[in-house]
């Protein structure tokens, strides 16, 4: 006994122009729409496991026709709900329609216009001059750039932003898990207990562990830590100069080690030893003493001339930004002359004789009101001399353009070489020019070069 309706075998062989068929006729080609109905079925199955899916649509019945080689004309592709109405042909036989929306002319005639298309134009930009992208409108920024990177991909997308979002009960699990070995673990927690340990007697412990850390060449999957480790300490810990002694001297460690790649980290590492650099307040005055924080500055400054002379090939901006930051700090006025310190520090080191006499010589003149203001306070004297020196050992580097070259034949002498290195570099920096004696450095910054 064939499951399918005989009677529906019937209807269609009569809209055909079929008057009558046999019983066995009618009960072989029903048992024939039940095998096909079957098989397609299981084609649209198949699809339907395949798209990770529990409920058949009617795209996997489309497809699972396509597939056997028959014409896919079946099924609805709306996206909104169908309405099936029932009409009656006869005596127990009803039939079932799509029943077709009715549209009121009233509400269709009084209803408001669209709104009218825009013209087509069309217009030409340039996506890329010589390998560069402009910053126009119609080319998208590093932050639209950066921001659609960050967006979630895949099929976990829907949780990630709903949890973003703030939706309670959504648990979002990373699609890469990062495993840590036990072994390097242990090895991490000792490393970091070394260097925070405030036992008089881990000196050499931290010794210990930083050797460890210049010379191991299997602890490359632990940098990210580290140096989420550093960034930790050094923004939490602003008052304490042994802490962030010790997290530059984790820095400095890894640089040491020639087995470890750090490339892909300096974006990372840097903005805690700009920090240490050119930090508005370091320490704590009244327990380290008011000058303490300037050898922290050294230090700092000599790792982000390592990091700029190590790395500054595979990354054409990292000179021109770090620069950019320390000349910020030194031209804002209302900063601490610690910070000034290190922004002097830093272009000096970063830029040379060249940077020098392009960064920091035409804004001496501007800064000498500070300068001035700070020697006369008797709180800041002993740091705006320190930043005089800094100033002066800058200036230095300018005097090794001259050759050895001392001779500053037809320049004035006393009072008028002092005024007119005044109108150059400001009066402190002029007396402290004039104090050191040192022609070759008068020379550069009068614009004589080599005399």
């Amino acid at each position: 006994m064939s499951v399918w309706n005989q009677e529906n075998i019937v209807d269609v062989a009569e809209s055909v122009g079929i008057a009558s068929l046999s019983k066995d006729v009618q009960e072989h080609l029903a048992r024939d729409v039940e095998y096909r109905i079957s098989q397609v079925l299981e084609e649209a199955l198949k699809f339907m496991r395949h798209g990770k899916r529990t409920t058949l649509h009617t795209q996997d019945v489309s497809q699972a026709l396509r597939l056997l080689d028959v014409e896919p004309l079946y099924g609805y592709e709306s996206t909104r709900p169908l309405r099936f109405g029932e009409a009656s042909i006869g005596p127990g036989q009803p039939l079932f329609y799509v029943e077709d929306e009715e549209m009121d002319f009233e509400k269709l005639i009084n209803a408001p216009l669209p709104k009218v298309p825009r013209e087509m134009s069309f217009t030409a930009h340039w996506l890329a001059v010589e390998g560069v992208q402009p910053s126009i409108p119609q080319n998208p920024s590093t932050a639209d750039q950066r921001s659609q990177e960050l967006l979630p991909k895949g099929g976990a997308a829907s949780q990630t932003l709903a949890a973003l979002s703030g939706a309670e009960g959504v648990t979002v699990k990373p699609l890469i898990k990062h495993v840590l070995s036990r072994e390097l673990q242990l090895y991490f927690e000792r490393i970091c207990d070394a260097m925070l340990s405030p036992k008089p007697s881990s000196d050499e412990y931290r010794a210990t562990a930083l050797a460890s850390l210049r010379s191991d060449p299997g602890i490359h999957q632990l940098i990210p830590y580290f140096v989420q480790f550093v960034a930790d300490k050094v923004t939490h810990n602003l008052k304490s100069l042994p802490t962030l002694t010790a997290s530059l001297s984790l820095i400095a460690a890894l640089l040491d080690n020639p087995s470890l790649y750090l490339a892909p980290y300096v974006p990372a590492i840097v903005p805690s030893v700009l920090t240490c650099l050119v930090g508005k307040s370091l320490g704590t005055p009244s327990i380290d003493g008011a000058t303490t924080h300037f050898a922290l500055r050294d230090y700092a400054a000599s790792l982000i001339s390592a990091l700029t002379r190590k790395y500054a090939s595979s990354s054409s901006t990292l000179k021109p930004r770090i620069a950019r930051s320390c000349l910020k700090h030194f031209l804002d006025s209302h900063k601490s002359f610690g910070t000034h310190y290190g922004a002097i520090l830093g272009l000096t080191l970063l830029a040379d004789a060249e940077g020098v006499r392009a960064l920091i010589l035409p804004n001496l003149k501007a800064y000498d009101a500070v300068l001035a203001e700070g020697l006369k306070d008797d709180g800041k004297r002993e740091a705006a001399e320190t930043v005089l020196g800094a100033i002066m050992r800058a200036l230095g580097l300018l005097a090794k353009e001259t050759g050895g070259i001392g001779a500053v034949n037809g320049f004035p002498e006393g009072d008028a070489l002092k005024e007119r290195l005044g109108d150059v570099v400001g009066d402190v920096v002029a007396a402290g020019v004039v104090e050191a004696g040192d022609t070759r450095i008068i020379a550069a910054v009068l614009d004589k070069g080599v005399l």
